[in-house]
């Protein structure tokens, strides 16, 4: 919505000021259900959130480790077989 008189900037400064009441808006009414929850549900709900970080957490590290793992199986293989390259010292250490 332009509205007349006003110079560009003015304008995308109030359509992001509109943005921003719309943000707000629907902050408070998030808000406003959370406060009209038992208390006990919203404890629940922030345990289950906190089990589903914990358990993605517990994946990244165990994917993390399998890389490693492979890398410094590949390193040791190349090692062996006498096709050590700079580039696979570099990607191990």
């Amino acid at each position: 919505m332009r509205l007349s008189g006003l110079s560009l900037l003015e304008q995308e400064i109030l359509d992001e000021y509109r943005c921003l009441l719309q943000s707000l808006n629907r902050l408070s009414g998030t808000i406003g259900t959370m406060a009209n929850q038992p208390t006990s549900q919203t404890i629940d709900s922030l345990r289950l959130l906190e089990r589903k970080t914990g358990l993605i957490s517990t994946l990244m590290k165990a994917s993390v480790y399998s890389i490693v793992l492979q890398q410094e199986l590949q390193y040791e293989d190349s090692k062996d077989t006498g096709d050590f390259t700079e580039s696979t010292r570099q990607v191990v250490e």
